[in-house]
């Protein structure tokens, strides 16, 4: 569980066509669709005092990190089914609610540490490997990930900041080249998942902590620095930061980063509509957006 330092409720890791999404969200663009308007941005330059700071889920990839890691375990006999329904219905309660209730919010680090209870942290590894090459590669966003190496090639830390398990983080980090990842800690004795958390989720106003801290760390100028996610949800990480930019986001990033005319990347196709699915809420509201979960998981559990 190294890879970088660590911090109290983070872990810090250095480091074609695409087919229907299976997860519910919205239609994916042919590879490089669109992602040539970003090689005008005027602001990505030389500066030693500024990062990148990445969402993860819909902003550099299409879809749920949780959703392909869970479906991945599961194919792997890592737990049972029950735990699909309990751990994505607290995700998409998260994701379009966004109401930080205690009590979800110990139901949300219990259900997320079931899939991993009791398993190595080797075993883990191992498998995010293989899941990342499955389920994970084929669905990053290009016009994201060529935003990233746009902030390389200035010679700027490039990071992602996600809710995900940190060992997935890091995998995903190592293999698109950038700086590392900021995720969430599970507990670990004698290289085992004990089911409790190191810290708490890295989800809303902790993420712009955690940055807040890495900067101090690397000396980062956060006036200088650019942030990028779909969701309202990290609106303090977004304010945090001199450059904000919403990419793919949700109505209410929307909302927000036109009213602050901020800039707004959106690499999707079709109309905007509310995600369904293996994220589904929106209108359709949290609960039955879980069931639409459990179903897309089940139909896809070995496809």
């Amino acid at each position: 569980m190294t890879g970088g330092g660590t911090t109290d409720e983070t872990a810090e890791y250095v480091g074609s066509s695409r087919s229907e999404p299976e997860d519910g969200s919205e239609e994916t663009p042919e590879p490089g669709t669109r992602a040539a308007e970003v090689l005008t941005e005027p602001l990505i330059g030389p500066d030693p005092q500024a990062a990148a700071f990445f969402d993860l889920d819909n902003t550099m990839i299409q879809g749920a990190s949780l959703f392909y890691l869970a479906k991945g375990l599961y194919q792997r006999d890592f737990f049972p089914t029950r735990l699909i329904f309990r751990g994505l219905w607290l995700q998409a309660y998260f994701r379009f609610i966004g109401k930080e209730n205690p009590e979800h919010i110990a139901e949300a680090q219990a259900a997320s540490l079931g899939f991993i209870t009791g398993h190595t942290v080797e075993e883990i590894k191992q498998a995010g490997e293989e899941i990342y090459e499955e389920s994970i590669a084929p669905r990053i966003w290009p016009g994201t990930r060529a935003i990233a190496q746009m902030h390389l090639d200035a010679g700027h830390q490039v990071w992602l900041v996600t809710a995900a398990p940190a060992e997935m983080a890091g995998i995903i980090a190592a293999r698109l080249g950038i700086t590392g990842a900021l995720g969430t800690q599970a507990d670990v004795e004698n290289g085992v998942y004990t089911g409790r958390l190191d810290g708490g989720l890295l989800h809303g106003p902790a993420k712009a902590t955690a940055v807040r801290d890495l900067a101090e760390r690397h000396g980062f100028d956060l006036a200088r620095c650019f942030a990028y996610s779909d969701s309202h949800n990290d609106l303090p990480l977004l304010s945090l930061v001199g450059h904000p930019c919403a990419v793919n986001p949700d109505a209410g990033l929307l909302a927000h980063a036109e009213e602050h005319d901020w800039q707004i990347r959106d690499y999707r196709t079709g109309r905007r509509a509310v995600k369904v699915g293996a994220l589904g809420a929106g209108t359709l509201g949290a609960t039955a957006g879980a069931v639409m979960a459990g179903l897309a998981i089940r139909r896809h559990l070995k496809g």
